[in-house]
């Protein structure tokens, strides 16, 4: 493959020389495969289709594009960019956009074995509705689809040989709406209009789109890593993907994260597997003897290189970073590596910020004194959570919501969620899952039956498939009792006061028990549940203590005492942890702590940390008693 194509790599940065581990990974995915790649990034031909005629028409077998658009970037961008929309910021209804560009067909190294490879074609984030051709042919995906849906994960094609020409026509149509019942995060839609806490649409080209070449029959690029830390045992999720039935051999080998190929490993084990044509998930275990924990103050990694071998002995490989740990909810607090540990955290919403600007963001969060951050109904290029597992950040994720509660917007909420899970599966920071957010999607939580029972089956069913995960309903208010059995394993509430007489009585109720009167909707709904300390108690929203014109403190000072005097009061009691609201000014919420362009913090460092980074183990602060 020419790696010399103007399109390949990304550009060089003061960023790259800070961050070197990135340096090995240039494409947004967390597996590493170490073959030929190109970028297609770069100038596309561009068309909005106002009519949405083209389908009818048959752009995909030749059209005559008037603009060009930069990929990545969003349909909203290269509308503002189109002469034929020159005011445009958005959409009413639903938009339609195509791109276009060629490639030629890349020379294959001569060492690979052609009989035996294949090229594939990666979308690291596109949609919400997605159909490419190539050639003038439509194209499914691994999973056999037509239209991929769906604008947080990536998704790859399969490239015939027989339909690869020497100069090769790609052509994309990619389709949203306003519809409330796709999950659509903080995204506008006709439920909510975009102002306040409702922010633009931003969709479409997100993401790189690559060609690579890969093995017929090989591993995909997804590992799910449970590890149980008693037994010092690391149980591997792999997904399989064969063309040729027959007998293979799954190998597996790990190494501290720094040790070559060549050296030998800390553990290796061969899994004999018969395979068919398709695709296939399987679990294996492997014994780490003596392993390192990975933890907050302690981020250890190993690194794993898994390889398919079929009958022949050729062999088909990808690697990853891993670590132990254990996350659990155990009476009133967190524990991690079964060790009580208190998260102080921090809530970020990235918006359109580009993959440069959320790496300064999360040092500048860790700088804050941050051992969590929870990504806020948001997806997020996956080299983030890499780098998470390399500092040391707990993450808390979150399913994007629909707009409103109806069977198919939780149809569209399970897949966001399967898609979602499976690509992120692979990292020891992430620990908490929301399924969803003050009942934004679930409106009916309260009064419906089959939204309870949706949820609840999810819970279950993450518990069950996902174990390393902590898993929260529907987070700030209305958890699900059933038979008096919280649905969530974290009790969370969002607290907002800007007085602190106030939030001291909001605490003192919170800790004691009430499940009304104390957020802004009961905390509990279904069958009564009684507290009595069960569960941690998680305020995952306080603060929001933005400037005057936010109606906040009047200036740095008095706003850094704010939050000293709000966050002393959460460490008097027994509460498991809190998130503050929020990391970065995005729209109209100007309430951030940290420089969205530059990372820079506009309060002292450390502000959020309760006490010292040694926190795992540490006893809890003294309680204060509550009659």
């Amino acid at each position: 493959m020419d790696l010399d194509h103007s399109n390949y790599g990304f550009s060089a940065s003061k960023e790259e020389d800070r961050l070197p581990e990135d340096l090995a990974n240039p494409l947004p995915r967390a597996v590493l495969r170490f073959n030929s790649y190109s970028l297609l990034d770069g100038e596309w031909r561009f068309a909005i289709d106002e009519a949405d005629a083209g389908l009818h028409e048959g752009w995909h077998l030749g059209y005559d594009y008037k603009h060009t658009a930069q990929w990545p970037g969003s349909i909203e961008e290269h509308m503002i960019e189109s002469k034929e929309h020159p005011h445009s910021t958005g959409w009413n209804d639903k938009i339609v956009a195509w791109y276009e560009r060629e490639f030629t067909l890349p020379e294959l190294d001569e060492s690979l074995e052609q009989s035996r490879t294949m090229l594939q074609l990666t979308f690291g984030a596109c949609g919400y509705e997605t159909r490419v051709w190539l050639n003038g042919r439509l194209l499914r995906t691994i999973e056999g689809e037509d239209v991929h849906y769906g604008e947080y994960t990536s998704f790859s094609y399969e490239l015939r040989q027989e339909n690869l020409h020497l100069v090769n026509r790609l052509t994309v149509r990619i389709a949203d709406t306003m519809d409330a019942e796709t999950p659509r995060g903080k995204q506008e839609s006709h439920v909510y209009k975009r102002g306040g806490i409702w922010y633009q649409t931003y969709t479409g080209a997100v993401r790189s789109v690559w060609l690579e070449v890969v093995e017929r029959n090989r591993l995909r690029s997804r590992v799910g890593v449970v590890s149980i830390v008693e037994d010092q045992l690391v149980r591997f999720n792999f997904t399989t993907r064969v063309h040729d039935p027959g007998c293979y051999t799954l190998r597996l080998k790990v190494f501290e994260r720094d040790m070559a190929d060549d050296s030998t490993p800390l553990a290796t084990s061969d899994f004999p597997l018969r395979l068919e044509a398709g695709q296939k998930s399987q679990r294996v275990v492997l014994e780490l003897p003596g392993a390192k924990l990975w933890s907050t103050s302690s981020p250890h990694l190993y690194r794993i290189v898994a390889q398919l071998i079929d009958s022949e002995q050729y062999t088909a490989q990808i690697e990853t970073y891993f670590g132990l740990r254990k996350i659990e909810a155990r009476g009133r607090y967190v524990y991690l590596n079964n060790q009580p540990i208190y998260l102080d955290g921090i809530l970020y919403q990235p918006g359109t910020a580009t993959y440069e600007e959320m790496r300064r963001h999360m040092y500048a969060m860790k700088e804050l004194g941050c051992n969590l951050v929870r990504v806020h109904i948001a997806g997020v290029d996956p080299r983030i959570y890499n780098l998470a597992d390399e500092l040391g950040l707990l993450l808390w994720v979150e399913v994007p919501s629909p707009h409103s509660s109806t069977p198919r917007s939780r149809q569209n909420h399970q897949a966001e969620l399967l898609r979602m899970v499976a690509l992120i599966e692979t990292h020891p920071s992430v620990v908490i899952w929301s399924l969803y957010n003050e009942d934004w999607g679930a409106q009916d939580i309260a009064t419906n039956p089959e939204t309870r029972s949706y949820i609840v089956d999810m819970y279950h069913y993450m518990q069950i498939a996902h174990p390393q995960f902590l898993v929260v309903d529907n987070d700030g208010w209305h958890h699900i009792s059933h038979t008096g059995r919280l649905k969530s394993d974290l009790l969370t509430a969002h607290l907002y006061t800007p007085d602190l007489d106030r939030w001291r009585e909001l605490l003192d109720r919170l800790v004691a028990g009430e499940m009304e009167g104390t957020a802004a909707f009961p905390l509990v709904v279904g069958d009564p549940f009684f507290f009595r300390r069960q569960v941690p108690l998680i305020v995952s929203e306080w603060g929001g203590f933005g400037f005057p014109d936010y109606g906040g403190p009047k200036d740095a000072n008095e706003r850094t005492e704010r939050i000293r005097d709000f966050k002393r009061e959460l460490r008097a009691r027994p509460i498991a942890g809190d998130v503050y609201t929020q990391a970065t000014n995005i729209e109209e919420e100007r309430n951030g702590l940290i420089d969205a362009q530059t990372g820079e913090l506009s309060v002292p460092p450390g502000l959020l940390a309760s006490h010292s980074e040694e926190q795992e183990g540490q006893p809890q602060p003294i309680e204060k008693q509550i009659s």
